[in-house]
């Protein structure tokens, strides 16, 4: 078993309060967007001693990580658990399937881009599911809508943008006509001049004001991604795509393919190691739209929303469809005693509020609200006690 140090990211759309309060640390008053629990080399997990966890790992992966996943995975940790706190709309963004990954990566790599390049597009040869765990409440937006809703939410409006996309959904209301107005409204030919999202922007607004609005929440969205960026049309594209809200203890889990953007809140996020971010608006980083297009599921579908499944009072998990992660959230009292976790193979543990002890074969450790441990395969049976609650990445 290890402490773990996550390490911190400071992107600009970052809560500058959220994660030091959590971690119960002052502000420096600089965005902290995230913090990275895991081996991935953009963000190394430091342990007590300094040594990375990566360079743990390595060490003996059989042991650490377990023959299974290491036959599965190759001998690396295949998730990152990290906190995320979006204080405006992340980019608007798709992760590569595992294919898309592996070529891009490989084809970057011949163009001789360098690993750190601001340019490049795949940063490692993985694909990036995700799933977010939401502890506040959490806006988000994912997943194309199916046409005909979409077109309903443009009902009404006259300015030249909407006009113009309503028609291409109405004309054609399958994912045919969503790629159509989605890549027109990306693309560098064929995107709206700053004129035009103002207009569509303005209009959105009022009809907010004025209680209009066919769908508040698209519209709110619509309105508080223009706080940021007042004239990207990523902005026009949240008129395209399913509206999230998440309460606290709900779960969104993102596929390949699926463009989405997280917009407010805080949570924990699970993911494949991965740090593959396509994006095509909403962001001061590197933007490549064919790119970012080549990845893009048009398929109109609900969010998945994965329901909790209680393991025993105590745990619940969230279970995603795919094989690198799942996600289990363990609450405990002082009177319930000395609780078994579910679970095997390599985990982090990380506490979500008051304090408890975890034990496994090879001793104990406190967790308390913000900090992580490291236990590894070869510890197997992990049981908690105390008051408090964590939440626990590994391996299905």
């Amino acid at each position: 078993m290890e402490r773990l140090n996550g390490a911190r990211q400071s992107y600009d759309w970052g809560s500058t309060t959220a994660i030091p309060e959590m971690l119960g640390l002052e502000s420096d008053g600089a965005p902290w967007a995230e913090q990275w629990y895991g081996a991935h080399p953009a963000g190394p997990t430091r342990l007590a001693d300094g040594r990375s966890l990566a360079a743990l790992l390595a060490s003996d992966p059989g042991r650490l990580l377990g023959e299974d996943v290491v036959r599965r995975f190759g001998p690396q940790l295949p998730f990152l658990l990290k906190v995320i706190a979006p204080d405006r709309a992340l980019s608007l963004q798709v992760h590569p399937s595992l294919d898309q990954a592996v070529r891009g990566f490989e084809r970057e790599n011949t163009a001789g881009l360098a690993p750190d390049s601001p340019v490049r597009n795949f940063k490692d040869p993985n694909h990036k599911p995700e799933m977010v765990l939401a502890l506040t409440r959490f806006e988000a937006v994912a997943g194309f809508r199916a046409p005909r809703r979409a077109a309903e939410v443009l009902g009404g409006l006259d300015s030249p943008l909407a006009r113009r996309m309503r028609r291409t959904l109405r004309l054609n209301p399958t994912r045919f006509g969503i790629r159509q107005a989605f890549t027109e409204l990306v693309s560098t030919d064929t995107r709206p001049q700053a004129a035009e999202m103002a207009e569509l922007v303005a209009e959105i607004s009022r009809r907010l004001a004025e209680g209009r609005s066919p769908s508040r929440r698209v519209d709110a969205n619509v309105v508080e991604m223009a706080r940021a960026f007042p004239h990207d049309p990523g902005i026009a594209a949240a008129l395209l795509l399913n509206p999230v809200t998440l309460r606290r203890g709900e779960a969104l889990f993102v596929p390949a393919g699926s463009v989405h953007a997280y917009i407010s809140g805080l949570g924990v996020e699970v993911m494949a190691s991965s740090d593959n971010v396509l994006r095509a608006g909403l962001t001061t980083k590197h933007v490549d739209v064919p790119a970012m297009l080549a990845c893009v599921d048009y398929v109109a579908a609900p969010p998945v929303r994965p329901a909790p499944e209680y393991l025993s009072r105590a745990t619940r998990a969230y279970y995603a469809p795919v094989d690198d992660f799942e996600l289990l959230v363990t609450d405990v009292v002082p009177r319930d005693g000395r609780v078994p976790v579910p679970g095997r193979g390599p985990r982090i543990l990380l506490g979500l509020e008051g304090t408890t002890t975890v034990t496994t074969s090879a001793g104990g450790a406190e967790l308390s609200r913000g900090r992580a441990l490291f236990v590894g395969a070869d510890e197997r049976a992990l049981a908690v006690e105390g008051e408090g609650s964590l939440v626990q990445a590994d391996v299905p």
